[in-house]
C-alpha cells in the first residue's frame, strides 16, 4: 500500500544546496523533506572538496618529511618515512564521517525528515520515492542534484581506467598515474599523487594547464609542476586505452600517435549537471544548454519549482550552491531576497594555491573598463619567506577614474584563506584607498593584500 506524506517544502539532494537549504527552512518553521539517495553532504563531503583536501594535505605533509629526510635548509634531519594509504584513507574517511555525522544532526534538530531513497517526479508537486511506496506532495520543490563526472567514450570507467571518485579512496598507490584533463580537479590530484611518489604525467587538449585561468596567474602553478617532475602532454587528445600494454594512446599536436605506459588513469575532464535519471523530463523545464535556466531567485520556467547549484550550472561551487540554498528557503518563507553576489571566489588548491574573485584584467578590459592592475610578489613578503614559499603573488583589479576594485587574484601558499578578504572588499564596494588605509597585521600573507593596493595608487612600501 502506498503512504503519501505531505509537506510545504520538498528538496531533491543533500549535497551542500540542498542540506543548507533545509537547515534554513527548518529554522524558519517550514515543514520540509529531504530526499538522499546516496550519503548526506553530496559529492562536495563525500567525495570531493573535503576528501580532496584531506588527500592532499597527506600528499604535502609526507613530500616535507621526505624532504626533511634529505637534509633541510631548516636544519631538520629525520629518516626517510615510509606510507601507509590504508591509514591515510581511513583518516580522511574519519574527517567525512564526522562532517556527515553533524549534517544529519543539523537536520534533525531543525525538525527536516529525511528520506533515504531514489527520488523520481511525478509532476511539479509530487515525488515518488523509488521501490519505497511513498509519494510525497509538495507546494514547493527544489531541485538540488548537483553534478557528476564527464566521462569521455574512449575511456570507460573500470579497473587502470577512474575517476576523482576512485582516486580519492586508493587502496594502494599506482607506480605511474596518467591524468586526463590539466583542470584543477586533474591538477589538484595530479600534484598530491606525485608527492606521494608516483610517476605523474598530464594529458591536456589546451595549450596550457588551468586553461580557465590567465596564464600570468597559472606561472607559478606551471613551474611548480615542472619542478615536482610532472610531465605535461599539452595539446594531446585521448584516442583509447589498450589493456594489453597498459598504454594511452594519444594524439600529439602534429597528428602523431604516441603511447603513454600507466598503470591507471584518471579521467578528471570536468563536472555536468546531474539531469538524467530521476525523471526531470516531467517537468518540461526550461533548459540553459545541458543546466536548468533559473532566475535571480533561483526560479524555474515552473512556478514553485526551484533550482540550485551544479544544476543550475556554472559556477559549480559548493559555496555557492549554500548561498542559494539560504536564499530559496527565505524566500518560500515570504521574505524578500534575490541573488545577485557580487562576486563569487573560485579557489584552485593546487601547489600553489590560487585564487581569483571578480573580474581578471581581460575580463575588465572585455566590460570596457579602464582599470589600474598592479601585483606585490610574495618575494617581498617576509611571511611567504619564513613559510619557505616566496613564489607567487596578489593582484588588485580596480577603475582608474574612481579607484573602485573589480577583481582581485592571487597564486601562492595558503591564499585559499584570502578569499574571504577578497570577497568581502568586493562586496562592500572598497576603493584601494580603502584596503591601502588599513592596518594589515605583520608578519602575514595578508600584508601583500594591502601593499598590491598601495602599488596601484602609486607608493608600494617594499617594493
Amino acid at each position: 500500500m502506498q503512504q503519501t506524506l505531505n509537506t510545504t517544502l520538498l528538496i531533491i539532494g543533500g549535497g551542500p544546496g540542498g542540506y543548507v537549504a533545509a537547515i534554513r527552512a527548518g529554522q524558519l518553521g517550514i515543514s520540509t523533506i529531504l530526499v538522499e539517495g546516496q550519503a548526506l553532504g553530496g559529492t562536495c563531503l563525500n567525495i570531493g572538496c573535503i576528501p580532496s583536501k584531506a588527500l592532499i594535505h597527506v600528499a604535502e605533509q609526507f613530500q616535507q618529511t621526505r624532504h626533511h629526510s634529505q637534509g633541510s635548509a631548516l636544519g631538520i634531519n629525520v629518516s626517510a618515512p615510509t606510507l601507509d594509504i590504508g591509514k591515510s584513507v581511513e583518516w580522511k574517511d574519519g574527517i567525512v564521517d564526522r562532517l556527515t555525522t553533524g549534517v544529519a544532526a543539523l537536520l534533525r534538530k531543525h525538525k527536516v525528515q529525511v528520506i533515504q531513497g531514489w527520488a523520481r517526479v511525478i509532476d511539479g508537486k509530487t515525488v515518488e520515492i523509488e521501490g519505497a511506496g511513498t509519494r510525497i506532495q509538495c507546494e514547493h520543490l527544489l531541485l538540488a542534484t548537483g553534478s557528476k563526472s564527464v566521462n569521455l567514450p574512449m575511456l570507460p570507467l573500470g579497473g587502470p581506467i577512474i575517476s576523482s571518485t576512485e582516486a580519492l579512496a586508493p587502496k594502494a598507490l599506482p607506480k605511474r598515474l596518467i591524468v586526463v584533463g590539466g583542470g584543477y580537479i586533474g591538477l589538484e590530484l595530479g600534484i598530491a599523487y606525485r608527492k606521494l611518489g608516483a610517476e605523474v604525467s598530464v594529458v591536456e587538449a589546451q595549450e596550457r594547464i588551468l586553461p580557465a585561468y590567465d596564464a600570468e596567474l597559472t606561472q607559478p602553478v606551471l613551474e611548480s609542476v615542472k619542478q615536482l617532475g610532472i610531465k605535461l602532454y599539452l595539446k594531446h587528445s585521448v584516442e583509447g586505452f589498450d589493456a594489453a600494454t597498459h598504454s594511452l594512446q594519444v594524439r600529439d599536436p602534429n597528428g602523431d600517435s604516441l603511447k603513454l605506459d600507466t598503470d591507471q588513469v584518471l579521467v578528471a575532464v570536468g563536472r555536468k549537471p546531474n539531469t538524467q535519471g530521476w525523471n526531470l523530463e516531467a517537468l518540461n523545464l526550461d533548459m540553459n544548454g545541458s543546466a536548468i535556466r533559473i532566475d535571480q531567485r533561483c526560479q524555474t520556467s515552473m512556478r514553485n519549482v526551484w533550482a540550485i547549484g551544479d544544476l543550475a550550472g556554472e559556477p559549480m561551487l559548493a559555496h555557492r550552491a549554500m548561498a542559494q540554498g539560504e536564499m530559496v528557503a527565505e524566500l518560500i518563507a515570504g521574505q524578500h531576497r534575490e541573488f545577485n553576489p557580487t562576486a563569487i571566489a573560485a579557489v584552485c588548491f593546487t601547489d600553489p594555491e590560487l585564487v581569483v574573485v571578480g573580474k581578471t584584467p581581460d575580463e575588465a578590459k572585455a566590460a570596457g573598463l579602464d582599470c589600474i592592475v598592479s601585483s606585490f610578489p610574495f618575494a617581498a613578503n617576509g611571511r611567504a619567506m619564513t613559510l619557505e614559499s616566496k613564489s607567487g603573488f596578489v593582484r588588485v583589479v580596480a577603475r582608474r577614474d574612481n579607484h573602485l576594485i573589480v577583481g582581485w587574484q592571487a597564486v601562492g601558499v595558503g591564499v585559499s584563506e584570502l578569499s574571504t578578504a577578497f570577497g568581502q572588499s568586493l562586496e562592500m564596494g572598497a576603493r584601494l584607498e580603502d584596503i591601502a588605509g588599513t592596518i594589515h597585521a605583520h608578519p602575514t600573507l595578508g600584508e601583500a593584500v594591502q601593499e598590491a593596493a598601495l602599488r596601484a595608487l602609486g607608493h608600494a612600501l617594499h617594493l
